[in-house]
């Protein structure tokens, strides 16, 4: 660990400072100093207040919300240690924003997710370190090594410790059964999804079926996020009208934009379980969201990664 500590430095931006400290804490390290001002027409300007030459740097950063702002400090970060002559730059993003703009859906749409790649590469960066993306082609957009941790394990380990009756996990969507089924291996249970019928408007809903037995069942919606938490509150009023005993829904990110908390108010969900990907603040807490550490997953991936061994193992 002494050779590790000699060779690397940590850095963080805004994003999520207490996951930084927990990463940092878990590898038994200290943030680098930096500091982030902005002149009076709100520009970014960072300095970096110690020396990076000839270090193996990992910059933790989420671009989530305000994922613009955030954007902008993480590419002038990057270029600040490029500058500094810093042997190789690591991005930590715990998040990936714009991932859901993943292809063309319609004519003349861009493809954010790849410009992101694009403007991460260009500013310097050498390999990214994120968690579940939203779509796995999102690595393919990359000419950089992009290491995907997922957090499967730390929700399975929370659900197992529950000791829940007759298990189904769900999948929201069709697109989701992947995701749903590693959990389902690792909960040793069935899953199941739920079938949105649409017309022509992809955000109308005109009619809802459930594929699977869920009768009297304890049901975990899974997504990769949560966002507005229209699809888990839809999903898990539908799971009820069609039997279910209780529904949990849980995802790596709880973004939780407006309305997201109100929703889970006002729903039948016993408990929605997030990670720490994304900061949640105090206005955004309630007592049914469970926020797990992904802190020690991220601090094994990057001592993995500085020592030249197998990530693909913590999958």
């Amino acid at each position: 660990m002494n050779k590790m500590q000699n060779d690397m430095k940590l850095f963080t931006l805004n994003s999520n400072r207490g996951l930084a400290e927990e990463i940092a804490s878990d590898l038994g390290m200290e943030i680098g100093a930096s500091s982030i001002t902005r002149f009076s027409d709100g520009e970014v300007q960072i300095v970096i207040d110690e020396t990076v030459r000839g270090y193996d740097t990992y910059l933790i950063q989420s671009t989530s919300e305000p994922g613009n702002e955030y954007l902008m400090e993480l590419l002038i970060m990057i270029d600040a240690l490029k500058r500094a002559s810093a042997r190789s730059i690591n991005i930590v993003i715990p998040y990936y924003g714009y991932a859901r703009q993943d292809r063309k859906a319609r004519s003349r749409e861009p493809i954010t997710a790849k410009l992101i790649a694009n403007l991460l590469e260009a500013a310097g960066a050498t390999r990214i370190l994120t968690v579940d993306l939203h779509a796995a082609q999102v690595q393919g957009f990359f000419n950089i090594p992009v290491d995907e941790l997922r957090a499967n394990s730390l929700l399975a380990d929370y659900f197992k410790a529950k000791n829940l009756e007759d298990i189904v996990v769900i999948a929201p969507e069709n697109a989701g059964t992947s995701r749903a089924r590693r959990l389902a291996d690792m909960l040793d249970a069935p899953i199941a999804f739920i079938d949105k019928q649409r017309k022509n408007d992809p955000g109308s809903v005109q009619g809802i079926n459930i594929i699977g037995d869920i009768k009297g069942k304890s049901a975990i919606i899974i997504d990769d996020m949560i966002d507005t938490a229209r699809t888990v509150t839809s999903g898990c009023m539908a799971l009820k009208e069609f039997g279910a005993n209780e529904v949990y829904a849980c995802s790596t990110h709880g973004v939780l934009s407006e309305p997201a908390v109100s929703r889970i108010r006002e729903s039948e969900l016993k408990e929605v379980v997030i990670t720490n990907s994304v900061y949640l603040p105090a206005q955004k807490r309630d007592e049914r969201i469970t926020v797990l550490s992904i802190g020690s997953l991220l601090a094994e991936g990057i001592r993995r990664v500085q020592n030249n061994e197998s990530v693909s193992t913590l999958f």
